[in-house]
Parts: C-alpha cells; sequence; structure tokens
C-alpha cells in the first residue's frame, strides 16, 4: 500500500512530564509498608490507574508523570499515608475506593480540599469504633459527618453508594461508645421495593430483620456479632418498624430512619415529632427510589420543603461523583438521571 506523505499527520508530541521528590514523615517501617502493600502492590495499583511511575527508597519517594497527574499522585500518597498513621489498614479494596472516579481535577481538588480542612479550626476526624476506624472521603461525606456532629436532626438524601447510611451508622456506634448516648434505634418502613414478598413469620424483630439488614451489616463490622447481638437484647440497639414509633419519645438515644423515601408525609412528621432530649436522628433516602404506592407522596421530599431553613436541622445532598461502589454504580445512576431528565413529565410524583 501506498502512502501520500503529504497526507500524512505529523505525530503528535509527547507530553511534557514531570519529576517530583518527596518525603514521607515520619520514618515508620511499619507504616510504610502498609502504604506500599506486598510487594508494592498498591503503589502499583496507582500507577496502573494513573499512568504514572512511582519509585521509593524507604520514605523517599519520587513520582514521574503528567505534571497534573504528578501532582495529584504526590497529594494521594500523602493523604494515605496520613491515613495508615491513624491506624486504618490498607487493602486493595480500599485503594479502589480512593481512586474511583479520581480523574486528576477530583484528585487536585481533594488536595486541595484537604489543605483547607488542615488549616480549619475544626478539621473533620477519623470516626473509630470498637472494631474499625472510617474516614469520611470528599466534600460531602465530610459535611455530611460534620453535621450530624453539630445537629439534633439530619438528613442524607441522594443516590445508593454514596455511604450516608454506613456514616450515619458509623456516627451512631461512635456517639454509644463515647457514651454520648444510651442506645441506637434503628427504624425503616416496611415497604417492599416493588415485590410482594407475602405473609413472613416470626416475631417483630424476625420480620423486619431483611428490611434492616444493611443497618446489621454495618454494626457488625463495627461491633462485631457477638456485641451486637448482646445489646440487642439488652435494648441497647433496638429495631423497630417505623408503625411503632407513633405515641413514643426518644431521649438520649441515636435514632436512624433509613430508606425515608417510603414515608408517608404522615410518617414522616410523626417520627421527626418523637425527638427527645439528648438525641440525634438522621433520616437517609434516596428520592429517584420511591416504591410507595401509586398517589402517595414521599415524605422525604415533602420534609424538604417544609424543613428547609429551620434552624437546628441540617440537609446533605450527595450527588453521582459520591458514589463509593463499584465505578459501574456511578455512570448507571448518572444514565438514569439522564434517562428520566428526558422524558416530558420526567416521571415526578410530587406537585
Amino acid at each position: 500500500m501506498e502512502i501520500d506523505n503529504a497526507s500524512v499527520a505529523p505525530e503528535p508530541e509527547p507530553e511534557p512530564t514531570t519529576q517530583l521528590s518527596f518525603t514521607l514523615d515520619p520514618n515508620d517501617a511499619r507504616h510504610l509498608a502498609v502504604l506500599c502493600g506486598q510487594l508494592d502492590g498498591h503503589l502499583r495499583q496507582i500507577e496502573e490507574r494513573l499512568g504514572v511511575s512511582i519509585n521509593n527508597r524507604s520514605n523517599h519517594f519520587t513520582v514521574e508523570g503528567g505534571p497534573d497527574v504528578a501532582t495529584a499522585t504526590v497529594a494521594l500518597l500523602r493523604s494515605l499515608y496520613e491515613e495508615v498513621q491513624g491506624g486504618i489498614n490498607l487493602s486493595p479494596e480500599s485503594i479502589h475506593l480512593h481512586l474511583q472516579q479520581a480523574d486528576m481535577e477530583h484528585l487536585v481538588a481533594q488536595h486541595e480540599m484537604a489543605q483547607e480542612m488542615t488549616n480549619s479550626a475544626s478539621p473533620i476526624g477519623i470516626i473509630r469504633t470498637k472494631r474499625t476506624s472510617i474516614k469520611p472521603r470528599g466534600r460531602n461525606q465530610q459535611g455530611y459527618v460534620a453535621a450530624i456532629q453539630r445537629h439534633d436532626i439530619n438528613f442524607g438524601i441522594g443516590p445508593a453508594g454514596t455511604g450516608k447510611t454506613y456514616l450515619a451508622v458509623a456516627c451512631a456506634v461512635q456517639a454509644l461508645i463515647e457514651e454520648d448516648v444510651r442506645r441506637i434505634l434503628l427504624v425503616r418502613p416496611a415497604v417492599e421495593a416493588g415485590e410482594r414478598l407475602g405473609f413472613l413469620p416470626g416475631d417483630l424483630s424476625q420480620k423486619v430483620d431483611p428490611y434492616l439488614r444493611p443497618l446489621y451489616d454495618a454494626l457488625y463490622e463495627m461491633l462485631g456479632f457477638e456485641t451486637v447481638t448482646k445489646y440487642i437484647e439488652r435494648n441497647i440497639i433496638e429495631v423497630a418498624p417505623l408503625a411503632f414509633m407513633r405515641g413514643r419519645t426518644l431521649n438520649n438515644a441515636f435514632i436512624i430512619l433509613d430508606e425515608a423515601q417510603n414515608t408517608t408525609r404522615e410518617q414522616m412528621k410523626m417520627f421527626l415529632t418523637r425527638i427527645g432530649f439528648g438525641s440525634t436522628a438522621v433520616i437517609t433516602g434516596d428520592a429517584t427510589q420511591i416504591d410507595l404506592p401509586k398517589g402517595q407522596h414521599s415524605g422525604l421530599t415533602h420534609a424538604t420543603q417544609v424543613l428547609d431553613g429551620v434552624k437546628g436541622i441540617s440537609f446533605t445532598w450527595f450527588a453521582n461523583k459520591d458514589v463509593v461502589r463499584h465505578p459501574l454504580v456511578q455512570r448507571v445512576v448518572a444514565a438514569y438521571d439522564e434517562f428520566e431528565a428526558r422524558l416530558p413529565n420526567k416521571g415526578l410524583r410530587e406537585p
């Protein structure tokens, strides 16, 4: 095949690279080993994802790559090392979460945010529980935890996988351990997600357990199975369907209402008026996944309108970029949002 040289486009110039050297202090061999991973597996994982080269000798590191990429990688490694020093163990899964959706602009923004948090008078720290430590990731998660620590009633609203329920459980467990509250209440409306499960045998706890499984899973991870079982037996941790909250006043408790998009307006008002002295309430939900019967309006979306601007109540709105599950989850959520936005009626149930 003959090629017309006049029509061949010149090869693009290689992207300029930069080499950045830095030191991670203090020089702790054990912490450095956790950061680098077995056979430097964590460093190789970061290299492959970001397209950079990372070399180190002891606590002296060199990163080579595009200027923005190299700068962001240095910020990432410093952030990871700080977490390791704080007692958090790294794994390929946790490295994946750090890197998820981490285009260079995002990493640079994370670095700037970390500097802003460092200079702040009251930075958001690690949530410590009996068996693990949790650090809020991203501006929305950090703002969410800060709001829970400052306000008595808090709403976390956004798509699945943004950590709103998990972080609420972490804050509840920490408050219980530090004796800020005497018990934890887990509440959820028993609404089936488009299915008919039929009659469920067993006592009240056994009937409600399937709906509260995500909350149980988080509690087991943070406290251990035996401790959670003991606390439930002693009524320190209580599970209750939303319908059974009427008439109660909850003092010195941390109450989590999960899947709040499936409450009615009347149920939401009833729940919010149960809050007593010394209690904190967190209401989580995804307004795009309402499973109420047709014609029923969601108490969650109604509450966002009624309570907007009320002093002492916080709202944290999570977005697609906050999803911390498999990378495809974020794309699935975005695809559904884009599709529904093109519909004439947009499928909205609220007036």
